[in-house]
């Protein structure tokens, strides 16, 4: 089956699209995962600046969520109706959405509800495919935390190999998945990514700079170690596992409440600061677990600062990335996506539950019909064990990262 899935994270700054083939025999045994490429398209300025201004902690009306909804959803159906075009040469099955979240309801240690937004009905109405969507709502429902969801498929690459393996995923927010040989696998939030360096990237220039590219600002400055100890104090971290965080704690707001009890401190050395926060708060997740090697994706990839500093940081665990497993970092969750819609359409359980805290396996998402008359394939008795990424009919492999 030809899949698309759609993308956008916590950055909020593009909607990401990978389309791949997927095969999988009734039987079990793996899932067959064949890349076909990536395209994205950052959202409209205006879009963009109207997602920014309703996100937590600012107020907002169901007027400007409705407004939201609907022009989130025809992004990302024009870039579905684009991938189809260039990635799928018109012949795309199934298209896979993740949607934009908004908000994360986790209060006391647990998840009572999560919202995304991206109305699914634009993606079918654009492309004709059938459309799964809305795949958090079943695993919260269930008692889960709803993220990280991709932990099921970081579990699918993961397992077999030697040591303790992890997936770590450097969003807006940080993600680890880790499959230790003799315990059961876990996976949680470690805190802020990318989310409080670009916030604070984004206030010092005055909204001309979105991030800090190549991670210059940070690699010129000095880690203010007072304010690092400050933000380290954050009662989230000592949480256990499953626990999900979001920018209805890690925002600008956050920062600056942070900063009120210290003087000026230079743009660089903040940068610097917040670089090592993330760096740091990552290992003191994955320290604890053995972690021996972690395979990283996401935005944060391409800062070789923030990279550098996280080596650093988890001393002898090795750090990849996830194109060593056959998934370019850019495009990780994208295709994350593809499989779950895949097994959504299947009747196949989409989380794992002991990553996410879900009383069991739960078929995720809702199924908005395409132009044509939906007819399931028939439900596959056992779900796929492993998923392994092919291109040309070999196993992808890549370098690590320097």
């Amino acid at each position: 089956m030809r899949v698309i899935g759609l993308m956008s994270g916590t950055s909020y700054d593009a909607v990401d699209a990978a389309a791949c083939d997927l095969a999988h025999r009734p039987g079990g045994g793996a899932l067959h995962l064949t890349p076909l490429g990536m395209v994205s398209e950052p959202y409209p300025a205006d879009l963009r600046t109207a997602l920014a201004d309703a996100l937590p902690p600012a107020a907002t009306t169901l007027a400007d969520v409705c407004r939201l909804d609907t022009r989130i959803g025809q992004a990302f159906g024009r870039l579905a109706v684009r991938a189809d075009r260039e990635l799928c040469s018109g012949r795309a099955e199934l298209v896979a959405s993740h949607g934009q979240t908004v908000y994360h309801w986790a209060a006391d240690g647990q998840v009572h509800g999560t919202l995304q937004l991206g109305e699914a009905a634009w993606i079918a109405e654009a492309t004709g495919h059938p459309v799964v969507s809305g795949f958090r709502p079943r695993d919260v429902a269930a008692g889960g935390q709803g993220a990280p969801l991709v932990g099921l498929i970081d579990l699918m690459l993961l397992r077999g190999r030697p040591g303790v393996p992890a997936a770590l995923n450097i969003g807006g927010i940080a993600n680890v998945t880790v499959v230790p040989g003799n315990a059961a696998p876990v996976a949680f939030d470690t805190g802020p990514g990318n989310a409080l360096i670009d916030a604070a990237v984004r206030e010092l220039s005055g909204g001309r700079l979105a991030y800090d590219e190549g991670g210059a600002l940070a690699a010129s400055g000095r880690v203010h170690e007072g304010l690092l100890g400050r933000m380290l104090a954050e009662p989230y971290y000592r949480l256990p596992p499953p626990r999900t965080t979001g920018k209805e704690l890690f925002h600008p707001g956050y920062l600056r409440s942070c900063l009120a009890e210290f003087g000026r401190i230079p743009p660089q050395d903040l940068v610097a600061t917040l670089t090592r926060l993330t760096a740091r708060t990552v290992a003191d997740a994955l320290r604890p677990l053995g972690a021996t090697e972690v395979f990283a994706s996401g935005g944060g990839v391409r800062n070789p600062t923030l990279t550098g500093m996280l080596r650093a940081e988890l001393a002898g665990a090795r750090l990849r990335t996830s194109e060593e497993l056959g998934l370019p970092a850019a495009a990780k969750e994208a295709y994350a996506f593809a499989v779950l819609g895949y097994l959504t359409l299947h009747g196949l359980p989409g989380n794992a539950p002991g990553c996410t805290g879900a009383a069991g396996p739960r078929v995720l998402g809702c199924v908005t019909p395409g132009s044509r008359p939906l007819r399931l394939p028939a439900p596959s008795p056992i779900a796929p064990s492993s998923l392994l990424v092919r291109a040309d009919g070999v196993s992808v492999r890549a370098c690590a990262l320097r």
